[in-house]
């Protein structure tokens, strides 16, 4: 069997003859193979088992032994009962009863399930019966009662018309007519409502134009898909300078926030999407800017972040080499996510149950206390110092942890707990700045989340 032959994991066992002529490092060679072979199809089991039967989320919570079975796994059959004897029954006599009197009238009250302030309302006077025929003065109102009814109009849309008069002047024989209104977006038959709704159905409630679209057909407009295409691409041109003036403030933040996530943009060949990359920012005063890149490359990070940083500034982000880089020519302090750390072991919990459980048990506690910082709002110094006193002792135990599993563990470089270990070691350093810094989080906010605004701001 050649070298060749035994670089790649074999699909069947070997005969006896063919192990009887392999030496000893050959056979070790194809019984690391195998073991590789075997670690990676564990860990793929692993993972399909979590999309199956396992939450799809990160958050962990420690599931009672048995509580729930794997792929494969069959529950005995439940043993046999007698059979119970038919239970006695009598008939219950039907009856009548009286129909409830309320008419679900509030009494005057604020109705409960909107805000008036907010929601148009539209008032309906329902005349009395009893005073059909009455002259006025034969009766008199001495108060209302009111219910309330959740209604939909097809469609809210509205068509702005201008009508703008034309006149002749007697004394000059001259015609005269007022400009049409400005539009936001000039020679545009979109309003700036209407600019704005689209924009906030598409990129906050997630409604794609086609949708936006069937639902201006159905409301009885007649529009191109171009259009609204092409008013979005207009629409987002005019929100540049804003988009301008917010990334150079938070370039100007002592503390930033950065992640790159991958998305679909552009056609690449029939049937194929070009794949670039949004890098969200985020600033100190709850600001976010989503900037796009059409790839990963690290001169990208220069790009966003700027060529130079303010002394003392800090960046915080996941272990990515570019960040490292950009670190290290620019002198600014590196912090690094726990989000991620943990993910790593939430990962191995497949591959390395014992030992992935105790790592989360462990990372759990420096969470407590930043759960505890927000419950009594710590700030300053009070929230530097509850860190040192309360979560540094965890973060110790936990590299200590980490420290003796590493050098203990004979695991396969390829297996998951190994990954974690090593992730977790080599960024040690990122991973503690928080305890002296009360303005860095301990977790990147754009893992909390990776499409939208997140609600607080840096070093909250």
């Amino acid at each position: 069997m050649s070298n060749a032959a035994l670089s790649a994991p074999p699909t069947t066992a070997p005969t006896e003859a063919e192990l009887a002529r392999l030496g000893t490092q050959q056979l070790a060679q194809m019984l690391r193979s195998r073991d590789a072979t075997i670690e990676s199809l564990r860990a793929q089991l692993e993972w399909f088992k979590r999309q199956l039967f396992g939450a799809k989320t990160e958050r962990y919570a420690v599931q009672p032994e048995g509580a729930q079975m794997h792929l494969g796994e069959m529950l005995p059959a439940p043993p046999s009962a007698p059979e119970a004897a038919p239970e006695a029954v009598r008939e219950v006599k039907p009856h009548q009863r009286r129909a409830a009197r309320s008419d679900f009238a509030d009494d005057g009250a604020n109705a409960p399930f909107f805000d008036e302030t907010k929601v148009p309302v539209v008032t309906i006077d329902v005349p009395c019966p009893q005073a059909a025929g009455l002259a006025p003065e034969q009766y008199e109102v001495i108060g209302h009662k009111q219910s309330h009814r959740l209604a939909q109009r097809p469609g809210a849309y509205v068509v702005l018309r201008y009508r703008r008069a034309v006149i002749k002047r007697l004394d000059t024989a001259t015609l005269h007519c007022a400009p049409a209104p400005v539009g936001v977006i000039e020679g545009s038959r979109a309003d700036v409502s209407f600019a704005a709704g689209v924009l906030l159905d598409k990129f906050q409630w997630h409604l794609p134009l086609y949708r936006q679209h069937q639902r201006l057909a159905q409301a009885g407009f007649t529009l191109s898909r171009q259009w609204l295409t092409g008013l979005v691409g207009q629409s987002a041109a005019l929100l540049q300078p804003i988009y301008d003036a917010q990334l150079e403030s938070i370039r100007r933040c002592r503390v930033k926030a950065v992640d790159e996530t991958p998305i679909k943009a552009g056609r690449a060949g029939p049937g194929k999407m070009r794949a670039g990359y949004f890098w969200p920012i985020y600033g100190e005063h709850d600001e976010v800017c989503f900037a796009y890149f059409g790839s990963r490359e690290h001169r990208h990070v220069v790009d966003l972040l700027g060529p130079e940083q303010s002394p003392g500034a800090v960046l915080l982000s996941d272990g990515y080499g570019a960040y490292e880089a950009y670190a290290k020519k620019t002198g600014v302090v590196h912090a690094q996510c726990w989000a991620h750390t943990r993910r790593n072991f939430h990962d191995a919990l497949g591959a390395a149950p014992a030992e992935a459980d105790c790592a989360l048990r462990l990372i759990a506690k420096i969470y407590e206390v930043e759960h505890d910082i927000r419950e009594h709002k710590l700030r300053g110094e009070h929230k530097r110092g509850h860190r040192l006193a309360h979560a540094k002792p965890h973060v110790e135990r936990f590299f200590a942890w980490a420290d003796e599993r590493f050098a203990a563990q004979g695991l396969l470089p390829s297996n998951k707990l190994t990954q974690a270990l090593a992730y977790a070691l080599e960024r040690r350093a990122g991973l503690m700045v928080f305890l002296q810094d009360e303005q860095v989080p301990r977790v990147n906010h754009p893992e909390r989340s990776a499409t939208t605004i997140v609600s607080g701001a840096v070093g909250r």
